[in-house]
Protein backbone atom coordinates (compact mmCIF):
# COMPACT_ATOMS: atom_id res chain seq x y z
CA UNK A 1 0.00 0.00 0.00
CA UNK A 2 1.45 3.18 -0.99
CA UNK A 3 1.03 6.29 1.04
CA UNK A 4 0.05 8.89 -1.34
CA UNK A 5 -1.55 12.37 -1.12
CA UNK A 6 -5.09 11.08 -0.78
CA UNK A 7 -4.10 9.13 2.29
CA UNK A 8 -2.62 12.20 3.87
CA UNK A 9 -5.71 14.24 2.94
CA UNK A 10 -7.87 11.58 4.59
CA UNK A 11 -5.64 11.51 7.71
CA UNK A 12 -5.64 15.29 7.96
CA UNK A 13 -9.40 15.24 7.45
CA UNK A 14 -9.87 12.78 10.33
CA UNK A 15 -7.46 14.74 12.56
CA UNK A 16 -9.25 17.98 11.71
CA UNK A 17 -12.66 16.56 12.62
CA UNK A 18 -11.18 14.86 15.69
CA UNK A 19 -9.74 18.21 16.82
CA UNK A 20 -13.08 19.87 16.21
CA UNK A 21 -14.86 17.24 18.31
CA UNK A 22 -12.17 17.36 21.00
CA UNK A 23 -12.44 21.14 21.27
CA UNK A 24 -16.26 20.80 21.35
CA UNK A 25 -16.64 23.14 18.39
CA UNK A 26 -19.92 21.55 17.18
CA UNK A 27 -21.47 22.10 20.65
CA UNK A 28 -20.27 25.71 20.67
CA UNK A 29 -21.63 26.21 17.15
CA UNK A 30 -24.88 24.59 18.27
CA UNK A 31 -25.05 26.87 21.33
CA UNK A 32 -24.35 29.94 19.19
CA UNK A 33 -27.03 28.88 16.71
CA UNK A 34 -29.50 28.18 19.56
CA UNK A 35 -28.73 31.59 21.04
CA UNK A 36 -29.26 33.22 17.65
CA UNK A 37 -32.53 31.31 17.19
CA UNK A 38 -33.77 32.39 20.61
CA UNK A 39 -32.71 36.00 19.89
CA UNK A 40 -34.59 35.89 16.59
CA UNK A 41 -37.65 34.40 18.34
CA UNK A 42 -37.47 37.16 20.97
CA UNK A 43 -37.23 39.79 18.24
CA UNK A 44 -40.19 38.21 16.42
CA UNK A 45 -42.20 38.18 19.68
CA UNK A 46 -41.17 41.79 20.35
CA UNK A 47 -42.16 42.80 16.83
CA UNK A 48 -45.52 41.00 17.28
CA UNK A 49 -46.09 42.98 20.49
CA UNK A 50 -45.13 46.20 18.73
CA UNK A 51 -47.41 45.32 15.81
CA UNK A 52 -50.28 44.64 18.25
CA UNK A 53 -49.63 47.92 20.08
CA UNK A 54 -49.43 49.77 16.77
CA UNK A 55 -52.71 48.18 15.69
CA UNK A 56 -54.33 49.21 18.99
CA UNK A 57 -52.98 52.74 18.60
CA UNK A 58 -54.25 52.85 15.03
CA UNK A 59 -57.67 51.61 16.14
CA UNK A 60 -57.76 54.22 18.92
CA UNK A 61 -56.68 56.93 16.52
CA UNK A 62 -59.35 55.80 14.03
CA UNK A 63 -62.00 55.85 16.77
CA UNK A 64 -60.90 59.34 17.80
CA UNK A 65 -60.97 60.43 14.18
CA UNK A 66 -64.46 58.99 13.75
CA UNK A 67 -65.58 60.67 16.96
CA UNK A 68 -64.06 63.96 15.85
CA UNK A 69 -65.77 63.62 12.48
CA UNK A 70 -69.10 62.92 14.18
CA UNK A 71 -68.65 65.87 16.53
CA UNK A 72 -67.69 68.18 13.67
CA UNK A 73 -70.75 67.03 11.70
CA UNK A 74 -72.93 67.66 14.76
CA UNK A 75 -71.42 71.11 15.18
CA UNK A 76 -71.98 71.88 11.50
CA UNK A 77 -75.59 70.66 11.73
CA UNK A 78 -76.22 72.77 14.83
CA UNK A 79 -74.60 75.79 13.19
CA UNK A 80 -76.75 75.32 10.11
CA UNK A 81 -79.91 74.98 12.20
CA UNK A 82 -78.94 78.05 14.24
CA UNK A 83 -78.24 80.06 11.11
CA UNK A 84 -81.55 78.98 9.58
CA UNK A 85 -83.37 79.90 12.78
CA UNK A 86 -81.55 83.24 12.89
CA UNK A 87 -82.47 83.97 9.27
CA UNK A 88 -86.10 83.17 10.03
CA UNK A 89 -86.06 85.36 13.14
CA UNK A 90 -84.45 88.25 11.25
CA UNK A 91 -86.96 87.82 8.44
CA UNK A 92 -89.83 87.89 10.95
CA UNK A 93 -88.38 90.97 12.65
CA UNK A 94 -87.99 92.66 9.27
CA UNK A 95 -91.60 91.92 8.33
CA UNK A 96 -92.87 93.09 11.73
CA UNK A 97 -90.78 96.25 11.46
CA UNK A 98 -92.02 96.94 7.94
CA UNK A 99 -95.61 96.32 9.08
CA UNK A 100 -95.15 98.79 11.94
CA UNK A 101 -93.62 101.35 9.56
CA UNK A 102 -96.49 100.79 7.12
CA UNK A 103 -99.06 101.33 9.90
CA UNK A 104 -97.23 104.47 11.05
CA UNK A 105 -97.20 105.79 7.48
CA UNK A 106 -100.90 105.04 7.05
CA UNK A 107 -101.68 106.81 10.34
CA UNK A 108 -99.59 109.77 9.28
CA UNK A 109 -101.35 109.88 5.92
CA UNK A 110 -104.79 109.75 7.57
CA UNK A 111 -103.75 112.52 10.01
CA UNK A 112 -102.49 114.61 7.11
CA UNK A 113 -105.74 113.94 5.25
CA UNK A 114 -107.80 115.01 8.27
CA UNK A 115 -105.62 118.11 8.66
CA UNK A 116 -106.08 118.95 4.97
CA UNK A 117 -109.84 118.49 5.25
CA UNK A 118 -109.88 120.75 8.30
CA UNK A 119 -107.85 123.36 6.43
CA UNK A 120 -110.25 123.11 3.50
CA UNK A 121 -113.21 123.54 5.86
CA UNK A 122 -111.55 126.50 7.55
CA UNK A 123 -110.71 128.04 4.18
CA UNK A 124 -114.25 127.50 2.88
CA UNK A 125 -115.68 129.06 6.04
CA UNK A 126 -113.35 132.02 5.65
CA UNK A 127 -114.30 132.37 1.98
CA UNK A 128 -117.97 132.18 2.90
CA UNK A 129 -117.57 134.78 5.60
CA UNK A 130 -115.56 137.02 3.26
CA UNK A 131 -118.16 136.65 0.54
CA UNK A 132 -120.92 137.46 3.00
CA UNK A 133 -119.02 140.54 4.13
CA UNK A 134 -118.52 141.58 0.54
CA UNK A 135 -122.17 141.11 -0.24
CA UNK A 136 -123.14 143.06 2.83
CA UNK A 137 -120.82 145.88 2.00
CA UNK A 138 -121.97 146.11 -1.63
CA UNK A 139 -125.65 145.59 -1.04
CA UNK A 140 -127.87 148.41 -0.03
CA UNK A 141 -131.09 146.62 0.61
CA UNK A 142 -131.26 145.02 4.00
CA UNK A 143 -133.98 142.48 3.13
CA UNK A 144 -131.96 141.34 0.16
CA UNK A 145 -128.95 141.19 2.35
CA UNK A 146 -130.69 138.96 4.89
CA UNK A 147 -131.95 136.60 2.17
CA UNK A 148 -128.47 136.27 0.58
CA UNK A 149 -126.88 135.82 3.98
CA UNK A 150 -129.36 133.09 4.89
CA UNK A 151 -128.84 131.40 1.51
CA UNK A 152 -125.05 131.47 1.82
CA UNK A 153 -125.24 130.24 5.37
CA UNK A 154 -127.44 127.31 4.33
CA UNK A 155 -125.12 126.48 1.42
CA UNK A 156 -122.10 126.58 3.73
CA UNK A 157 -123.79 124.28 6.21
CA UNK A 158 -124.65 121.84 3.44
CA UNK A 159 -121.10 121.93 2.13
CA UNK A 160 -119.73 121.30 5.64
CA UNK A 161 -122.08 118.36 6.07
CA UNK A 162 -120.94 116.88 2.75
CA UNK A 163 -117.28 117.29 3.65
CA UNK A 164 -117.69 115.80 7.12
CA UNK A 165 -119.54 112.70 5.82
Amino acid sequence: MAIDATFWVAVSFVIFFGALIYLKIPQKVSQILDKMISDIKNEINESEKLRTEAKNLLDNAQKKLDTAQTVSNDILDRAKKDSDRLVIELNDKFHKSSEIKKNLAENKISQMKEAAIKEIKDASIKIAVDSVKKIISTSVDKSKLDAVFQKNLDETKEQLKKISS
